[in-house]
């Protein structure tokens, strides 16, 4: 990695420090640090705002989990699996349905970067893989 990225992955990691508050992302903060690049622009602003927009999508990803499905799920179900994942992260965890037919029956559930699957499509896969 050149020089100037490498500075501008620092930068942005800073940036992403000082927009947490207690641990979690603060709108107000975010807003902050955008108005302070947008007054004292860093060089490379492009490079340091990817970076800095990466390191946010995927700390507000670790709070939510995706849930795909291939049939109907029902409200309680998904706050169930929110529960679950609150208690298992210990940070607070939404859920939110997201069809998928390719699944055919079962679910998958993304939590940052954690799967979690339950579906006879995964099941088959794994069987194809051990034959």
């Amino acid at each position: 990695m050149a020089a100037h990225a490498r500075k501008a992955q620092q930068f942005a990691r800073q940036l992403f420090k000082l927009s947490l508050a207690d641990g979690v992302v603060s709108a107000e903060r975010v807003s902050g640090v955008l108005e302070y690049i947008e007054k004292h622009r860093p060089a490379n602003p492009v490079m340091v705002l990817k970076a800095y927009a990466r390191y946010i999508a995927a700390e507000l990803a670790k709070g939510e989990a995706v849930v795909e499905h291939a049939g109907a799920i029902n409200a309680a179900a998904l706050a169930a699996i929110a529960a679950t994942m609150t208690k298992q992260y210990g940070r607070p965890v939404t859920a939110t349905a997201k069809p998928n037919a390719a699944l055919l029956a079962g679910l998958r559930v993304h939590v940052g970067d954690d799967i979690y699957e339950s579906s006879v499509a995964g099941q088959l896969a794994a069987l194809a893989a051990a034959v």
